[in-house]
C-alpha cells in the first residue's frame, strides 16, 4: 500500500504556517520531506508528526529555532533537559519582569497626582534612582514596596562615583 503524500503548500496551510517558513523549517533540520517531484516537496504521515513535534516546542514552548532545532537534535534526556531548564528558567525570569512591569503600569494609571514627584511612591523612586547615581552606589529598585515581584534592597554597593566632569571609578 502506497503510503499518502502531501504537497508542501498543503502541509503549510494546514500546520498554519507560510511554504517559505515551512522550507526555513526544513533548512534548519525540524522537517524532512518524503520525497520531491520537480520543485515540489512532500511529505508523509512521520514528517507531519516530526513537523507537530517542532511545533510543541517552537510555538507552545515557545522556544527560538536554533533551540527547538538543538532539542531535537539531542539524543540523551538528560542532553534535552538541560536545554528545556535553560529555557523554563529564562521564562519565568521574563514572567517575573513582565509581572512587575504590568505592576508599575498600574500604579501609574492609578495614580491621581499631577506631577510624578508628588506621588509619594513615584517621586521616591525617582529621587532614589537620582540619588544612587550621584553617589555612584548600585540602585536597588523598590518601587512598588510589597509586590511580590520585587528585588528587595539589599546594601549600597559603590560603582564610581559621578563628579562634575563625568563618571570616574570602575
Amino acid at each position: 500500500m502506497e503510503q499518502q503524500l502531501f504537497s508542501i503548500s498543503v502541509v503549510a496551510e494546514a500546520f498554519g504556517l507560510s511554504v517559505p517558513a515551512l522550507r526555513y523549517y526544513e533548512e534548519r533540520g525540524l522537517v524532512r520531506p518524503a520525497a520531491r517531484r520537480g520543485r515540489v516537496r512532500y511529505y508523509d504521515h512521520d514528517g507531519l508528526q516530526q513537523l507537530a513535534y517542532a511545533q510543541l516546542w517552537h510555538d507552545d514552548g515557545l522556544m527560538p529555532i536554533a533551540d527547538t532545532a538543538a532539542v531535537l537534535e539531542c539524543e540523551r534526556v538528560e542532553d534535552r533537559h538541560a536545554l528545556i531548564t535553560e529555557q523554563r528558567d529564562g521564562m519565568l525570569a521574563r514572567i517575573r519582569r513582565l509581572t512587575r512591569a504590568a505592576a508599575v503600569l498600574e500604579h501609574m494609571l492609578d495614580c491621581r497626582t499631577d506631577r510624578p514627584l508628588d506621588c509619594p511612591m513615584t517621586g521616591a523612586y525617582i529621587r532614589a534612582r537620582v540619588d544612587a547615581a550621584l553617589s555612584g552606589t548600585e540602585f536597588t529598585d523598590d518601587f512598588l514596596p510589597g509586590h511580590p515581584d520585587e528585588r528587595r534592597p539589599g546594601p549600597a554597593k559603590p560603582v564610581g562615583t559621578v563628579g562634575p566632569t563625568g563618571p570616574t571609578g570602575p
